[in-house]
């Protein structure tokens, strides 16, 4: 686990670019999408197993004595009280998806798919003529998801972090 989480995020992109392209997926939003939904973070699921594993076993032993198999178990007693991990994981998932500007450089070419990141890109150029009103009009734009999402999560956060620490 700790070696995913060393490993960097250029070594792993030639060989996804690679299947995405076999797959027909490039010049599209699959590529930026589908590796958050499959778990390619390796520090969102260290944080959810650090949280599971400071959950009570106890709760599992009643749910088994109660009569639940291991999977009623952990859709009605384990799941449920991983939620604040699980939401720390959407958001922080979110905002990192939001930001990356270098996967979304790498996979999309076409300039009507481009995200509001490389949008922003557009606005400098190589003769140093920016239009600066319209690129921080539009940083405030990419900004505002960004913050209402917090805004919108932020007690789950807070207590997602705080849950998942060390406990002594």
């Amino acid at each position: 686990m700790i070696a995913t989480i060393m490993l960097p995020h250029h070594a792993v992109l030639i060989p996804q670019y690679i299947i995405f392209n076999q797959l027909g997926l490039v010049n599209t939003y699959w590529p930026l999408i589908l590796p958050k939904f499959l778990a390619t973070e390796a520090f969102f699921v260290f944080l959810i197993v650090q949280f599971m594993r400071g959950l009570p076993r106890e709760l599992e032993e009643a749910a088994r004595i109660d009569g639940c198999g291991p999977f009623r178990s952990f859709f009605q007693v384990v799941l449920p009280l991983t939620r604040p991990a699980l939401i720390t994981t959407a958001i922080f998932t979110f905002i990192w998806t939001w930001n990356d500007f270098f996967t979304q450089l790498i996979y999309l070419f076409d300039p009507d798919k481009f995200t509001i990141t490389l949008a922003l890109r557009s606005f400098v150029d190589a003769s140093s003529t920016s239009a600066f009103g319209p690129m921080f009009a539009l940083s405030v734009i990419a900004l505002l998801p960004i913050v209402l999402f917090f805004l919108a999560f932020q007690r789950f956060l807070v207590e997602g972090m705080a849950s998942s620490g060390v406990k002594g």
